[in-house]
């Protein structure tokens, strides 16, 4: 076989058909942002899944409810602490006692803690709980009457014992139930 002659032309060079990158700056010029050209970053707004819409969208069909059983069904929601019917822990487990919606808590205070304030100094709840003396701040106040006032001091509280209203008044001072 002979072989055919070319006409005077060379075989084409191959050449690889990769580019060199530009250079980022080159190749889009840095913009101030504004309203007009704001987007989120990427990777942050994910579209929603659209299921049972065909075959060809991957979730067709039973739509990733599996097949059959009440939670394939339509209009099911599975109730909180619901178990399968099983007899649900809330249930199961003993009730004892009551809680009273209406009742009051005092934060108790003696008299004798009541000695750090100066004479003629008029000790109210908010006073008592910026010092510290009583910590939770939806509490009322009740002074009991242990210990000795030696400071003729007015004080105003939620409530007061026998004795701390007697051993306030020795000492001189006043004492006033607040609403």
């Amino acid at each position: 076989m002979a072989k055919k002659a070319s006409k005077g032309r060379k075989p084409a060079k191959k050449t690889s058909s990769r580019r060199k990158p530009a250079s980022k700056s080159a190749s889009r010029p840095l913009t101030l942002a504004s309203l007009s050209n704001l987007r989120p970053p990427r990777g942050s707004r994910h579209r929603k899944v659209r299921v049972g819409r065909g075959m060809g969208s991957k979730l067709g069909k039973t739509s990733g409810s599996g097949d059959k059983g009440q939670k394939s069904r339509r209009g099911y929601s599975r109730r909180r602490g619901f178990e399968g019917g099983q007899m649900p822990l809330h249930r199961r487990m003993p009730k004892r006692g009551f809680h009273n919606p209406f009742s009051v808590e005092y934060s108790v205070l003696n008299i004798e803690e009541l000695n750090v304030f100066p004479a003629g100094e008029t000790v109210t709840p908010d006073l008592l709980r910026a010092h510290g003396f009583v910590r939770r701040s939806h509490d009322r106040v009740k002074i009991l009457g242990d210990g000795e006032l030696t400071t003729k001091i007015a004080i105003h509280a939620h409530a007061f014992s026998a004795s701390a209203k007697d051993k306030i008044t020795k000492a001189g001072g006043t004492f006033e139930v607040v609403a």
